[in-house]
């Protein structure tokens, strides 16, 4: 049989089919990989979203075993709540109400439900500070029979945008958490 009369499977492949293949593997494993980098991301979000309600779980569990001071009128008493604020990888975070802030440890010393309340506030937002390294907490209380908090914590995430490329934006959070000490 002569070489001009080979059939197209004899002839094997040519230059061009096996660069047409490589760039349609190529494309799809551009894809695969841009998938993969979004569930990554959506995981982290995810996950910052979980921590920030199992926070506000825990403090809400502090609020309902001290009940002489949020089930009182004390925490209405703060125009505008209680704000917790942390900003930056170094900052310790901050507490609006003064009269929540000290040194008092609980764990060594018998406190007042008021010293207790600003020790446990204390140490839930080192915790939180953990998980979420800027957020801006507001706990507000309204005065009245039975006493309502409300826990209102934001953050900041990196989001990935489904936006132009570079269109990766600051997404701010928030989780609120209604308690009833």
């Amino acid at each position: 049989m002569s070489a001009a009369r080979r059939s197209v499977a004899e002839r094997g492949f040519s230059l061009m089919e096996v660069m047409v293949s490589l760039v349609v593997m190529s494309a799809g494993l551009l894809g695969v990989a841009k998938m993969q980098a979004l569930a990554l991301a959506s995981t982290q979000i995810a996950s910052a979203r979980s921590m920030a309600a199992i926070q506000a779980a825990s403090l809400a569990s502090a609020m309902h075993e001290d009940r002489g001071y949020w089930g009182s009128v004390a925490p209405a008493a703060f125009a505008g709540g209680i704000v917790v604020t942390k900003t930056g990888v170094s900052s310790t975070p901050t507490i609006s109400a003064s009269t929540l802030t000290g040194s008092t440890d609980c764990t060594a010393a018998a406190c007042t439900s008021t010293q207790l309340a600003g020790y446990d506030l204390q140490q839930w937002a080192l915790a939180l500070q953990q998980v979420l390294p800027n957020y801006v907490t507001t706990i507000t209380c309204t005065a009245g029979s039975p006493v309502t908090c409300t826990i209102n914590i934001n953050w900041t995430e990196k989001a990935i945008s489904l936006m132009p490329a570079g269109a990766n934006t600051q997404a701010s959070p928030n989780y609120t958490l209604y308690v009833q000490p």
